[in-house]
């Protein structure tokens, strides 16, 4: 028999799986082979899921499972829809009934199905979608879009919002992701859930020199209706992915302003402190919605310019597509809850492992189910942020893993360097104000965050513990407050660059006047991921070191990275191999089965 989940159509023998590996063919019916199983079930706020233009600020319950009908290279969810096992302790057993109590429970406007595709689990997410409307919820989830006529059609009365990723429009940027049939299967469950009456939201990817990719979809998208918001996810190059292939922020801002000039709602992701992400009217460009980065492919609002019911323009009258009301008060996720977060944190349990020579599927997810139980993940990110605690965590990595040697010898390492560090600065008397940013001079980092203990180690005085900026990884501030800090230098976080001569050219265009600005000591680090998400930033620490100190330090971290990379990892360094993961030190790395 054929599948008829996905336009992929997998041939499926009796007693046999299709190639997503989901569903079996048991005597002639289609039989989902892991029902009812979640990796993650939390809360989440509309614009982290992300959906822009649904009930703004609303509480939905998100649901997470494992596996996908693609396979995409660089994928953000690549934890989840690929390394994950099906069959793993970590995953929870619920009901749609219980699925729907909770959302009840939690105060939830809905349940959303995130992070890896609903057609790798179609038949449950179908029962729960049906279940949430009898109990007055909504339904929605993010997908590649590839569903069938047949089960686009058996879902969409059930259906309230779908988040579709594009990958392009060509046969070709689909085959490269598995799925041979091509590209119009998605253009055409795009027109058909639109309508349907289905709030429909597009996001695509803008790699660096594809500014073409992106206008050929906002003008297609144009002609089923001008109103369909579309996201552009600025790419993060992770997983087996070229760092040459990401844009600068600058960049896709050009590209966002391009599409504008066709749809009316357009958005631009991974870009801290970019006025892109907010919603303004498209008639005479008021702001009607302010936002934060709040994570990768996420967002978080911060205000509004109308009321909760209101769905015009406050300047001009224009009539706003946005669907639902604006709900009182946004909803804040826990540290590694809700969204693209999650599996940052299970990249950084596998860049830890990484580091101590665990690189095996079996020992990773042993780990990431250990760590997934009573709270693991919140004691995580507590547990990273200074380096005995952090140390503690390897040295339990270590232990479970049967790596207890290596787990010493890389603490080791690291106390000694951090040592080395402190006995040189500790004392000092003249410690610069330091700035930690990540992406654009406002977008200031979360003054808890490990970066902040990092220039202090270092002989900084960190304004960002004076700022108090919370958020996830932080929160935009003012020029006003940065200038009167007068930050003495800057650094930009190595996870979100610029180059320098576009943040200086930000700090001309916003009047930022401090004085690292005005002696050009503003730095980015020279390898990708060195000051946080894995042992790698002990290298930061270094960098920092000698930016702050030049008459004390002297750190070549070009050098230091290949000691580190031979030592830890067995590999030589090669800085063009490496991109934006924490998990993976090198685009090359793979875990083994």
């Amino acid at each position: 028999m054929k599948c008829t989940v996905c336009e992929k159509r997998c041939f499926v023998p009796e007693s046999k799986t299709g190639g997503c590996g989901r569903y079996r063919n048991e005597n002639g019916t289609l039989r989902e082979i892991y029902p009812d199983s979640y990796l993650l079930v939390c809360p989440i706020s509309a614009e982290t899921m992300p959906i822009m233009n649904f009930y703004p600020g609303a509480k939905f319950l998100q649901i997470s499972t494992t596996g996908c009908n693609f396979d995409c290279s660089g994928c953000v969810a690549t934890v989840v829809a690929k390394e994950v096992s099906s069959e793993s302790r970590a995953l929870k057993k619920l009901t749609p009934p219980e699925i729907v109590q909770k959302a009840l429970e939690e105060n939830c406007s809905g349940i959303a199905f995130l992070m890896n595709d609903p057609l790798a689990s179609y038949y449950t997410f179908l029962e729960i979608a049906k279940t949430a409307k009898r109990h007055g919820l909504l339904a929605g989830c993010s997908s590649n879009g590839y569903f069938t006529e047949e089960s686009a059609s058996a879902l969409s009365p059930f259906l309230d919002f779908i988040n579709i990723g594009i990958k392009g429009l060509s046969d070709e940027d689909y085959r490269n992701c598995g799925a041979g049939p091509g590209y119009k299967p998605v253009l055409r469950n795009i027109g058909y859930f639109h309508e349907k009456g289905v709030h429909v939201e597009v996001a695509c990817m803008h790699k660096k020199d594809e500014d073409h990719k992106v206008m050929e979809i906002a003008r297609t998208l144009s002609d089923i209706s001008r109103d369909i918001p579309l996201q552009i996810m600025r790419f993060i190059p992770l997983d087996d992915s070229d760092i040459g292939t990401e844009p600068t922020i600058r960049e896709s801002e050009n590209i966002h302003r391009n599409a504008w000039t066709v749809l009316n709602y357009v958005y631009l992701f991974n870009s801290p402190g970019s006025e892109c992400i907010n919603t303004c009217c498209p008639q005479c460009g008021e702001l009607i919605y302010e936002r934060d980065f709040y994570g990768p492919m996420g967002s978080k609002l911060r205000r509004a310019s109308i009321s909760a019911d209101e769905k015009h323009c406050p300047k001009c009258g224009c009539r706003l597509a946005v669907r639902g009301t604006l709900s009182n008060g946004s909803y804040n996720e826990n540290d590694f809850e809700g969204g693209y977060p999650f599996t940052r944190a299970l990249e950084i349990i596998e860049g830890t492992l990484a580091a101590i020579g665990v690189k095996d599927q079996k020992s990773i997810a042993g780990c990431w189910e250990e760590m997934l139980q009573e709270n693991g993940l919140q004691k995580l990110h507590g547990s990273i942020q200074n380096f005995e605690s952090y140390a503690g965590a390897i040295h339990r990595f270590g232990s479970r893993t049967g790596k207890e040697k290596e787990a010493e010898k890389l603490t080791a390492y690291m106390r000694d360097r951090i040592r080395l560090i402190l006995a040189k600065t500790e004392h000092l008397k003249d410690k610069p104000r330091v700035y930690y940013v990540m992406g654009t001079p406002l977008f200031s980092l979360e003054c808890e965050r490990l970066e902040n203990t990092l220039v202090e180690m270092a002989g900084g005085v960190s304004i960002n513990r004076i700022l108090a900026c919370t958020g996830r990884p932080g929160m935009k501030t003012s020029a006003e407050k940065l200038n009167a800090l007068n930050p003495e230098v800057i650094f930009i976080s190595s996870f979100m660059q610029t180059p320098l001569d576009e943040f200086y050219e930000y700090c001309d265009e916003l009047g930022i006047t401090a004085d690292a600005v005005i002696n050009r000591r503003v730095y980015n680090h020279p390898i990708p991921c060195i000051d946080f998400g894995s042992p790698r930033w002990i290298l930061g620490l270094m960098h920092i070191a000698t930016c702050l100190h030049p008459d004390i330090f002297g750190f070549d971290i070009e050098a230091e990275a290949g000691a580190f990379y031979k030592e830890f990892y067995g590999l030589d360094f090669r800085l063009e191999d490496v991109n934006r993961s924490f998990a993976k030190p090198s685009m090359h790395w793979r875990i083994t089965t």
